[in-house]
């Protein structure tokens, strides 16, 4: 019992001396980057659904305003949200088929993203006439949230790699 008091006081368990660090395991420096990577990739799938979710709702705006639907807009979110899915299946389940299956399906849903701006001829009014006033409220929305996208994809890229490299086996010297 006194040993226990004894060691609590130190702040050294009982039965040694502290000479023993040097077989004591050490975390590799590759399981602390993916557990890094992991809560950025995190952060990026949720600005994902985020800004998903921002283009369903001004996609319903723009087709209460309009004729109907844009059919660039719906392939885009439909494709957004299953790449969201199954980001979130691999960076949970440490897949990396999963995470490189997710980031070329989100490349392809920001391709059609930036197709459908392209497509409404909304990112060259901004361009020409160089003032957002020219377009409609949705529109420029609509331009603004395509523009962010295409910056978090490349985020979405760099750090979906750079997770999937570490976390496959390192390599064995022959």
């Amino acid at each position: 019992m006194s040993q226990r008091r004894a060691a609590a006081v130190s702040g050294r368990p009982s039965g040694t001396d502290g000479s023993d660090f040097s077989y004591r395991m050490v975390v590799d420096s590759r399981y602390t980057k993916v557990a890094k990577g992991k809560l950025r990739l995190k952060a990026l799938i949720a600005a994902q659904a985020f800004s998903q979710v921002i283009g369903c709702s001004w996609l319903l705006l723009s087709a209460s305003e309009e004729m109907g639907f844009n059919r660039f807009a719906i392939i885009s979110s439909s494709i957004g949200f299953i790449s969201v899915l199954i980001g979130e299946l691999g960076r949970r389940h440490s897949r990396g088929i999963l995470l490189r299956l997710y980031t070329i399906i989100s490349c392809i849903a920001t391709a059609f993203s930036v197709a459908c701006v392209v497509r409404t001829d909304s990112f060259v009014k901004a361009i020409q006439y160089k003032n957002a006033s020219a377009l409609a409220n949705y529109e420029l929305v609509e331009v603004v949230r395509v523009l962010l996208g295409v910056m978090l994809q490349i985020f979405v890229i760099v750090t979906t790699n750079t997770l999937v490299q570490n976390m496959s086996p390192p390599k064995r010297a022959s």
